[in-house]
């Protein structure tokens, strides 16, 4: 089939000749890779907004679910190794989908070769954060590949979750006015990685953010109930990419404030020496709220109030104007245009 050809699926979009690193990034050559060649082939017409869960009626029971993969150079970095990210990124999914993970399944590639101490401490390390977040792991498989091609190992998981009552996230309940709050610092995950490779001769104390972030959803939820509009944890590409999907997907425009947006000194330097945007960066604990406006202070006391959360902001607010773009109004006083992310500045990052 030729590029832009029409069958019972609908119209193939995606045209590059190739798959290259970027499209695992998270960005924009992501955007484009999903919505031209996956969605119109697997998806068919559905109008429904892209997410990282998928909401489902079960004789009249809402659970969401969520599957994805996690191929992390190195396989563990201070804070935490694949194993646990596994079970939290898919925790995490579902719970800005505004559920609770329940059960999950879990498939482990292994490179022929990988040290059997490292397999048994990484599935330790997932048998520990799924009990911290009460998940029982139902089920699995395996596969060995060839010695240099899997990177050691990389794990694939899908959860299931049962829905919190009157939780209802979508991007078209976004509104005007509408504030954008934060969970916390950005940017550990994604640059503590980078320096655990060793390849670039900096001193860091940072460690990574991952975490399951189901405690401060549910106790935002608790607080602000249906006022509660959207949810996404921003790993690949980070705050700014998360943000562009939702401005896209809702049609307004989004205005954050720089001074709001928690970040580690040691992450805002990284990030300059490297010429790298904090706001692009992968997060594996933190998540991103819009909340109508008159329960916005609400949401921020029930975040700060919750252990974990005691570093949230109020970072920005939905505007009717520059609709389906954002902008960060500086703290020189001026503004610029928050794009997503393009390229791949950070492999192997989740």
């Amino acid at each position: 089939m030729t590029p832009n050809a029409v069958d019972d699926f609908g119209s193939i979009r995606f045209g590059e000749p190739q798959i290259e690193m970027a499209h695992g990034a998270g960005g924009t050559a992501t955007r484009r890779l999903v919505e031209g060649l996956f969605a119109p082939l697997l998806f068919g017409s559905s109008a429904d907004p892209l997410g990282d869960a998928a909401e489902l009626d079960i004789d009249g029971t809402r659970v969401a679910i969520t599957t994805d993969c996690f191929v992390v150079k190195p396989l563990s970095f201070p804070g935490g190794s694949i194993g646990e990210l596994a079970v939290n990124g898919t925790v995490n999914d579902l719970a800005v989908a505004g559920a609770k993970t329940e059960n999950m399944v879990c498939t482990f590639i292994l490179e022929a070769g990988l040290p059997t101490p490292t397999l048994e401490a990484e599935v330790r390390a997932m048998a520990t954060a799924a009990r911290r977040s009460g998940v029982r792991i139902v089920g699995g498989d395996t596969k060995v590949v060839e010695h240099g091609q899997a990177d050691g190992m990389y794990i694939t998981t899908t959860g299931i979750g049962r829905i919190l009552h009157g939780v209802r996230v979508d991007p078209r309940r976004v509104r005007p006015n509408d504030k954008v709050l934060l969970s916390g610092p950005i940017g550990d995950h994604g640059i503590t990685v980078l320096l655990a490779r060793g390849d670039l001769h900096l001193d860091s104390d940072l460690s990574s953010d991952t975490r399951p972030v189901f405690p401060l959803v549910e106790s935002l939820a608790r607080a602000v109930g249906p006022a509660l509009r959207w949810m996404r944890d921003p790993t690949r590409g980070g705050v700014a990419t998360s943000l562009n999907e939702l401005a896209r997907d809702c049609g307004l425009g989004i205005v954050l404030n720089e001074e709001k947006v928690p970040i580690r000194d040691a992450v805002r330097g990284a990030c300059e020496l490297l010429g790298l945007d904090p706001l692009h960066i992968a997060n594996e604990g933190q998540f991103i709220a819009v909340v109508a406006p008159e329960y916005a202070d609400a949401a921020l006391d029930a975040l700060r109030l919750t252990p974990g959360g005691e570093k949230a902001e109020m970072i920005g607010e939905v505007r009717e104007q520059p609709g389906g773009a954002v902008l960060e109004a500086t703290r020189y006083g001026g503004t610029r245009i928050v794009d997503m992310l393009v390229g791949d500045p950070l492999p192997r990052i989740c």
